[in-house]
This record gives structure tokens, C-alpha cells and sequence, in this order.
């Protein structure tokens, strides 16, 4: 406890020093905006570790990117969006490369910020799905995948679970009622159209921690599958109640926010054969590890209290500083110089490539869809795979490989909530 409250302390002072303009020119600044504290501190302490680590091994190992330092000033949110529109304004003042608030909430605030501003917004699964339309939206990303892939994966799965056929089924979405849990509503509506499946909705106000009357309701109700869209303190306390009320588990389906170790230890056997959708790979077993055993957490320099090394959403962190670093690296190829700016890590993002040999290469092999970036494609291929709780063995399993998601469903709603964002903000087509 010492440890993380001496980090969160020289995070805030690092925050105030890069203010006042305390870090040195040639650096590269990648914002932090995390939440270690409140209610979805479960998700926020894991992946910010994740993130931490990933930028920590580049330069403890290679020195950085290109010779070039990274730092990564952390801002508290507690994943409230004034606050973390406010950590947005405290560090944008610096030089900032890109930006990965790891919230829906603030992501919406700060997309015509950073657009005016021109900074990048790195979202990867969450925030605004239509905002992989590249033409509308210059300045934001969100690769390899985003929620409503991740949804209409979710009902590929289940068709498979079926020989094909979901007519007559029922189909409850259980979401936390907010701009995150609203997001994928559209897409199941028009899935449920095209595959003849009774769609429902139950909202849960945040944060969260009293869900009797949801489950009562779906205990009443018996839907055939339960597809959860949570967060922070809400999944321990779902995964506790379905297994209350004897509701089959693997017939509950969380998308990839709601599938950490932090989310079905709790609820013990309860919660054994949960199932979740996932962007990338499980567990240590990949080359990386080593490298950042040696360099970070035999080092004495992992982040947090270094407990959540290779957890699923410490993977997701790394994964989203894989992605960021490699973004910078190819704006420094195509600028030819190592002191990259904001615009030129954005023509990074727009034209990165990221092979399976690559991902080899970084010591992941395996770990996630490779993807091309396009001007007119900041969304990637949305493919994702299923893992399932293993409550003896205390462990994911993945039960699918990669499930692409129907883009004759998505993409028409894409350009539809694209096409209604750039008449409100009078943008033009930026591609032709």
C-alpha cells in the first residue's frame, strides 16, 4: 500500500513538473489517465500497470523509441469524466502524442477536443465505435476492435452454440447505464432483425453494487443468454448474483471489460464456465515476459504494487502501449526524425501496419489480429475470440479462435453515426 501511494504521489508531482515544463524536449509524452481509486479501480489498477510496464521495458531495455525517452505522466480520474477532462487540460500543455483514457465517457468529451487541438485519442476497444470511420473522425483510432464487433462476435458465437439458429431464442443485454453500456443497443437491435432473436434491455446505474432487482427481473423473465456489458465493482457483483440465482454461466457472456481474474474470483465455484469475448491472447506464455522479468520486475520497477502481471486486462494495457509505440516508431520513420509531434504520430497511426511477424518480433506471437490502418480505416479488423472461467484451475481458457464480426450489420451503422457526427460538426469527407 506504501509503494502504490509513493507512485500515485510522484505520478501527480511528475504531472505538475511536466506542467510547469519540467521534462526534457526530446521526450516522448504519453499521457496516463488512469483510476487506481473508487469503484472500477479493479480495471483501471491492471491495465494502467500494463501500460506502465510495456513503455518501462522500451526504454529500460532499448533506451526508448528511436534513442528517444518515454514518459508516462499519470492523472487520477477515478473514471469520472469531468475529472478526466481535466487531466486532459492539465497535460495537453507538453507536447502530449497520443491520448488512451481507457473511458467512454471521457472519450466522447474529448474527441473535438483533441481534434482541435490535434493530438491523437487512442481508444482501443471502447469509446465512440462510428469514430473508426477515419473519413469523420482524423484524429481518433480505435484497432484492432471496438463494441459493436465485439457484439455482433458475441451473437456469432452464440449462432455457432446453435447449429446457426437463434429464432425464438431470448436475449437480455444487462449494461451499465451510461455512455459505455449503451453503446452496442443499436447493433444487437439490428442483429436480433436479421437473426430472429428476442432482444432486451436491463441497465444497471453505476457503479454498480446493488443488482437484485436486474437479476430477480431476469430470473422472472428467463432469458436464454445473458450478454453483460460491466465494469469495475458491477462484474463481481453480476457474476455473484447469476450464480445466486442459478443462472447457467456459460450462458453469460461479458464483453471484454467485463473478463478479468478481479471480476469471477470473488464469486469462487459460483462463477466456473463464465465466458467472455477477448481482442488478444491469455496468460505469460508468450516471449515478452521475459524480457520484462528482466528488465522490470526483477528490476524493482514494475508498476503498482506489480501484482498483475499477465492478468487479462494487464494484457489489454500492454497490448494498447504496443500499439501506441508502434505508431510513434513508424511516425519516426516516415518524419525521419526521432523528435516526433502530435501530427506526425498521427500519420503514424493512419498508415501503421502491424504483421503477425511483427507481433513475433515484440515477443507476442500469436497474440492479436494483425491489422493495416487506412485513411479511411481506424478500426481494424474487430475480430475477437471467446474464453471461458475455469474456477478449479483458476484460469481463462480460450474456446474459440479469432470470430470476425458481421460488417454487412456494422459497417451501414458506422456510416450512419458517422455521417450524423460530421453534419453536427460540419466536417467534410477527408479522404476523397
Amino acid at each position: 500500500m506504501t509503494r502504490k501511494t509513493t507512485r500515485l504521489t510522484l505520478a501527480t508531482a511528475m504531472v505538475a513538473a511536466l506542467v510547469a515544463g519540467g521534462a526534457a524536449k526530446a521526450d516522448l509524452i504519453v499521457p496516463d489517465l488512469s483510476y487506481r481509486t473508487g469503484p472500477f479501480a479493479a480495471g483501471g489498477i491492471p491495465y494502467s500497470d500494463g501500460f506502465h510496464d510495456y513503455f518501462t521495458l522500451l526504454n529500460e531495455r532499448d533506451g526508448g523509441i528511436g534513442g528517444q525517452k518515454i514518459q508516462v505522466p499519470e492523472c487520477e480520474t477515478a473514471y469520472n469524466t469531468e475529472k478526466g477532462v481535466e487531466c486532459y487540460e492539465a497535460t495537453k500543455g507538453n507536447s502530449p502524442l497520443a491520448y488512451n483514457p481507457l473511458s467512454t465517457g471521457i472519450t466522447y468529451q474529448l474527441i473535438p477536443k483533441v481534434s482541435q487541438d490535434g493530438v491523437v485519442l487512442y481508444t482501443p476497444g471502447y469509446g465512440r465505435t462510428s469514430a473508426a470511420n477515419g473519413k469523420t473522425f482524423e484524429w481518433i483510432f480505435n484497432y484492432p476492435g471496438n463494441y459493436w464487433d465485439g457484439a455482433s462476435v458475441m451473437i456469432k458465437h452464440l449462432l455457432d452454440e446453435n447449429g446457426g439458429d437463434l429464432k425464438g431464442k431470448k436475449v437480455t443485454l444487462l449494461f451499465h447505464n451510461s455512455a459505455y453500456g449503451k453503446e452496442p443497443i443499436r447493433t444487437l437491435e439490428e442483429l436480433s432483425k436479421k437473426h430472429g432473436f428476442t432482444f432486451s434491455t436491463i441497465p444497471v446505474d453505476s457503479p454498480g453494487q446493488e443488482q437484485k432487482s436486474q437479476w430477480l427481473q431476469i430470473r422472472r423473465e428467463k432469458p436464454d443468454y445473458v450478454l453483460f456489458w460491466g465494469w469495475g465493482v458491477m462484474n463481481q457483483v453480476a457474476i455473484q448474483e447469476a450464480a445466486n440465482i442459478r443462472f447457467p454461466m456459460d450462458h453469460m457472456i461479458g464483453i471484454w471489460w467485463a473478463g478479468s481474474e478481479n471480476d469471477v474470483k470473488p464469486a469462487g465455484a459460483g462463477a466456473n464456465g463464465y465466458k467472455a469475448v477477448t481482442l488478444h491472447g491469455l496468460g505469460m506464455d508468450y516471449p515478452i515476459y521475459a524480457d520484462l522479468k528482466t528488465h522490470v520486475y526483477d528490476a524493482g520497477k514494475a508498476a503498482g504494487a506489480g501484482d498483475q502481471e499477465g492478468t487479462a486486462v494487464y494484457s489489454r494495457g500492454m497490448y494498447a502501449a504496443l500499439v501506441i509505440s508502434e505508431a510513434i516508431r513508424k511516425a519516426q520513420e516516415l518524419a525521419g526524425h526521432a523528435e516526433v509531434t502530435a501530427a506526425e504520430v498521427r500519420e503514424g497511426f493512419e498508415n501503421l501496419e502491424i504483421t503477425e511477424a511483427r507481433m513475433t518480433e515484440l515477443g507476442l506471437p500469436g497474440f492479436g489480429q494483425p491489422f493495416k490502418a487506412t485513411c479511411e480505416d481506424h478500426g481494424g479488423p474487430g475480430a475477437a475470440m471467446v474464453q471461458q472461467w475455469d474456477a478449479s484451475a483458476q484460469k481463462w481458457n480460450l474456446v474459440t479462435g479469432f470470430i470476425s464480426p458481421d460488417d454487412e450489420v456494422l459497417n451501414p451503422l458506422i456510416a450512419e453515426d458517422s455521417a450524423a457526427y460530421a453534419k453536427e460538426a460540419g466536417l467534410k469527407d477527408r479522404c476523397n
